[in-house]
């Protein structure tokens, strides 16, 4: 196994940054419990971190490393803020291009491995949720599946608390220069639903979401929100709750979990 941190210069976001990488490229096969993974290709899987994170989260509170061991995964940890991976707009600010385009084509030239779409999910939690769910709707020629962990896509309680002035969450000019004006938030494509029927209306490919929320989460009314709206969609989704907070322990099985089934149901071998 193979583990660094590299920086480079990223033209979306016009600024140098980092990303963490862990590759399965020497693992010795009696440290995996189920060798049908080392059966095909290493497959990519690029992880987002939460509001207030970096890319040595995943490294350092999660599971990165046994997971690209178990799973036969390259595994990528990138870097972008407090961005909630939305693009701005403009070159400097276009943190969604960054990760679904910019990102794996670096990779895929850096170190010469193969990122299509049928080899490539993308994941993260809470605002690396959202992140992962509005990327690959974003770029669903880029990403297969999305395994979406506590996600922040409580867009309209967002909104709300944006035009009561509240600052519980984030400050209000944070949110307002990231999600603009709150009485165009939830019609916008912010909003993965929003996002959704417009990418189902054009027909294209749509990437399978795997979502997962703990019980004791304040998040879970809005996951489980969501996870009605793809059902009422007849989308091709999965989504499940337990007994958790917004912590590490939560993240961590429930990862595994989503990668389990993910690639036991979106591609043909595990």
């Amino acid at each position: 196994m193979a583990t660094g941190r590299m920086e480079f210069h990223a033209d979306s976001m016009m600024q140098h940054t980092y990303f963490s990488f862990v590759f399965p490229n020497d693992v010795e096969m009696e440290e995996v419990r189920d060798l049908r993974y080392y059966e095909r290709d290493a497959r990519n899987l690029i992880l987002l971190h939460g509001l207030t994170g970096t890319d040595t989260d995943w490294l350092y509170g999660g599971t990165a490393q046994q997971i690209a061991i178990q799973y036969n995964l390259n595994v990528f940890m990138p870097t972008t803020g407090n961005s909630f991976y939305l693009d701005r707009g403009y070159l400097g600010g276009n943190y969604c291009t960054f990760i679904g385009r910019e990102l794996p084509e670096y990779l895929k030239t850096t170190f010469g491995i193969t990122m299509e779409r049928d080899n490539t999910m993308i994941g993260g939690l809470s605002m690396g949720g959202y992140g992962a769910i509005h990327v690959a709707q974003a770029f669903p020629e880029a990403f297969s599946a999305c395994i979406a962990l506590s996600s922040a896509i409580h867009m309209e309680n967002m909104a709300s608390a944006m035009r009561a002035g509240s600052e519980e969450a984030i400050p209000l000019k944070m949110a307002k220069d990231i999600f603009g004006n709150p009485d165009q938030l939830v019609s916008s494509e912010i909003n993965p639903q929003v996002q959704y029927r417009r990418l189902k209306e054009s027909g294209q490919q749509i990437p399978f979401m795997y979502l997962a929320c703990g019980t004791e989460d304040d998040l879970c009314d809005a996951n489980r929100a969501f996870a009605d709206f793809l059902c009422a969609e007849d989308a091709d989704y999965y989504y499940e709750d337990g007994p958790g907070k917004h912590d590490w322990f939560f993240w961590n099985e429930y990862l595994e979990r989503g990668i389990e089934y993910t690639l036991s149901h979106a591609f043909i071998k595990p």
